[in-house]
């Protein structure tokens, strides 16, 4: 792996590994899903992905931590299978919405990013719960890492090669 593939992202295929078909690499990566896991990954029926990878932030029980914080994140991993060149071609998109409310003001603000992005995020507060108590009210943390590792991981072992996509179409 050049020092190029490290700054993109890009992860080159196991050695010695043949590439497998696009329908067992799309099988294989579908396998990751797990109900413990705060992400998902789904085919995208409308033409522009092949798969799509996102965090479950609208899921009941993670939106309520991101709720508490005031914070509406959501991240997703767009993949395109190129069978020529036996790569999957990846590119990130995240929105972030924030609003705060208090007497005598609201606040909102908005974001969208689209390309390849590392972060690590975390948060936690303390207040007084609804029994009185003082305590945690919510604690999180969010690594695009997290999504992306599993994905490339299944990639490399697959024979295929994982190429990031800054710019241009996937």
């Amino acid at each position: 792996m050049g020092l190029l593939d490290w700054i993109s992202g890009a992860k080159a295929p196991k050695a010695g590994v043949a590439p497998v078909a696009t329908s067992d690499l799309l099988a294989a990566l579908l396998t990751i899903n797990r109900t413990s896991a705060p992400f998902i990954i789904r085919k995208d029926n409308s033409g522009s992905t092949d798969l799509i990878a996102e965090w479950k932030i609208v899921d009941a029980g993670w939106y309520e931590i991101f709720g508490r914080a005031h914070l509406t994140k959501v991240a997703r991993v767009l993949m395109r299978f190129d069978e020529a060149q036996k790569e999957v071609r990846s590119c990130d998109e995240m929105w972030t919405v924030e609003w705060h409310a208090g007497i005598p003001n609201l606040s909102a603000s908005a974001e969208y990013f689209r390309g390849q992005q590392t972060s690590i995020e975390f948060g936690t507060g303390y207040a007084f719960t609804e029994e009185l108590q003082y305590g945690q009210v919510y604690n999180y943390r969010f690594s695009t890492k997290e999504l992306k590792s599993p994905l490339q991981e299944v990639v490399s072992e697959h024979g295929w090669r994982w190429r990031p996509v800054a710019f241009g179409k996937l």
